[in-house]
Parts: C-alpha cells; structure tokens; sequence
C-alpha cells in the first residue's frame, strides 16, 4: 500500500484511471445482456418430467427445488446457476442468476388477487414475465388464456423449473375444462389429457428483457401484442427498471394491463414499490395503480400498470 500511494504514476492520469473504470464498469454490464433463446417443447412429454419429483401448492404442481439441486448438473446446468447458488447460499448473483428457481411469496399474493378481483383470462394473450416457476402463466392456462409466453433470465430455469410445471399442470387445465361443462373427467392417461392442446398456447424464452423482447418483435413467428403483463419480484434491483419499463412499452397492447407484485422495499438492493412508481412518473407513457396491499410481514402490493390515455 505504501509502494502504492508513494508511485508518482499512480496519481499522473486520474482521466486514466478514471476511463479504465468505465470500461471495466460497461463491460460488466456487457456480460449481463443475457441473449435471448426460445426454448422448443420435446415431443416426449414424459422426458420434461424424468427424475423431478413434484410437490404441491395451492392446488398446483412444482418441481421440488431440493431435488433439482441434487440432480441438475453438466448440460442440464450449462451456466452452472444450481451450482453457484447452492455453494454461495445465495438466492441472488446478479448478471448471473436472478432467483428464478424459487417460488418468491409475491407470486401468491398476485394469485390471490386474480381470484379476488375476478380478474379475465379467457381469449386473452398472456406474457409471465421473469416467471421462474411459471405459476402465474400456468393459472392463465387454466383460465383459456389463448396465448401465455413464458420468460425467465436463465435458460436453466426455463428447461428444469418452468417448462415441467407447466407440463405437469396440463392434466389440471383439462379437468377444469371438464368441470366447466359439467362433464365427468376423461379416464385417459395422464399424458394424453389434453397436455398437447395447452401447450400449442405456449411458447419459452430466455435471457434478458430487452434481448427477448427484440426476438419476439423481430420472430418470424407473428407476435401481436399483450392484453395481459404478469410479473412477481423483479424490481427488487433499480438497475433494471429501464430494461423493465422499456418491454413493458414494447410488448404490452395499447389496452392492456400490467398486475406486478412487489414488496414495498428490497433491503439489501435497493429496490421497490414507491421507487419504481418514480421513475414510471417520470417516463410519463404508464399510469400506476396500487391495487391491493398486504401488511403480513415486509409489506408487499399489488400494482395495476397501464398506457396513458388507454380505454
């Protein structure tokens, strides 16, 4: 240290050292701009479900974490995020893996309120937007979304978390079906229940925000716009709340809505529900709506997004 602070050079550019920080600081960010990737559905089904074991909450089925972890390695894993936060306890490395192989309790709270306010899924085009588990997107299905997109950062989240959620949900959406009309459920095997039908509604990406929102504009696919936004936890960090704000603007239709699930604050990173209500102020194109709060523990809400001037 003593070397250091007595070498003339160190001192001689701080325009230098200055610059040499700003290239170090963009090439971070750099490595954070996860490409984006659709993530194609294997023809045999029962390959997505081989070697989870599933556990149950309010009604629905999800892959059993522990497991996963004890599982999921080599090209499962391809960005070693099981590994990474297994070995440094951490729900959160950021840039590498954004916590999507946890269920966060917001996604129930956002559950909760879809029944409360009886909000309408049926016909509508749904994106679960930083999805994780897919819990939110899988409750659109049930519902006859006509179209839910599945997003998450990682790739591994997508192939071992969400993707055999929603398969595993499938027979659910078909006995629904079923109750709807009054029918006795079908006796067929699980797998032919209806699971190839919901899952032609279904499409899975991954990498950063606005890397998928360029391939969804840019598909060959057509790709019309979303009557529906889900989001649970994703603003805990304000470092991404342009990304956010800018594919909420591209993806969402003129009309649609925006239901994000927040604690009001994210010790530790900054973020949260009144900061984020800020800087969407200040953009001036979305107009907010707290429309529930929960006071049980850290406080959490429920905000209503949607286009200035929209019906």
């Amino acid at each position: 240290k003593s070397r250091e602070a007595g070498d003339p050079a160190a001192d001689s550019s701080p325009k230098l050292a200055a610059a040499k920080h700003q290239e170090e600081a963009a090439s971070k960010k750099k490595l954070c701009v996860k490409a984006a990737k659709e993530h194609s559905i294997p023809e045999d089904l029962n390959k997505v479900l081989e070697n989870k074991v599933m556990e149950t909450v309010l009604g629905l089925s999800y892959v059993k974490l522990s497991v996963v972890e004890m599982t999921c390695s080599g090209d499962a894993d391809s960005e070693g995020i099981v590994s990474k936060s297994v070995s440094s306890h951490s729900d959160l490395i950021p840039g590498v893996y954004e916590g999507g192989l946890k269920i966060w309790e917001c996604t129930f709270d956002l559950m909760d309120y879809f029944s409360e306010a009886e909000i309408e899924f049926a016909n509508k085009t749904v994106l679960d937007l930083g999805c994780g588990a897919g819990m939110l997107g899988i409750v659109a299905l049930q519902d006859e979304a006509a179209r839910v997109h599945f997003q998450d950062y990682n790739s591994t989240v997508i192939d071992e978390i969400t993707l055999p959620n929603v398969v595993a949900n499938c027979t659910s959406a078909g006995r629904r079906k079923d109750r709807k009309a009054s029918k006795p459920p079908s006796k067929r095997p699980r797998k032919a229940e209806g699971s190839p039908d919901v899952l032609n509604r279904c499409r899975f990406f991954s990498g950063e925000w606005s890397q998928v929102s360029q391939l969804l504009l840019n598909s060959n696919k057509p790709c019309s716009k979303y009557d529906l936004i889900l989001t649970s936890e994703t603003i805990y960090n304000p470092d991404y709340y342009s990304a956010l704000h800018d594919t909420l603007a591209q993806l969402l239709d003129r009309n649609g809505r925006v239901y994000l699930a927040s604690k009001v604050h994210y010790f530790g990173v900054g973020g949260g529900v009144y900061l984020f209500e800020k800087f969407i102020e200040e953009k001036n194109v979305f107009t907010t709506k707290i429309v529930k709060t929960i006071d049980q523990g850290l406080q959490r809400c429920i905000m209503e997004i949607a286009f200035k001037n929209s019906c």
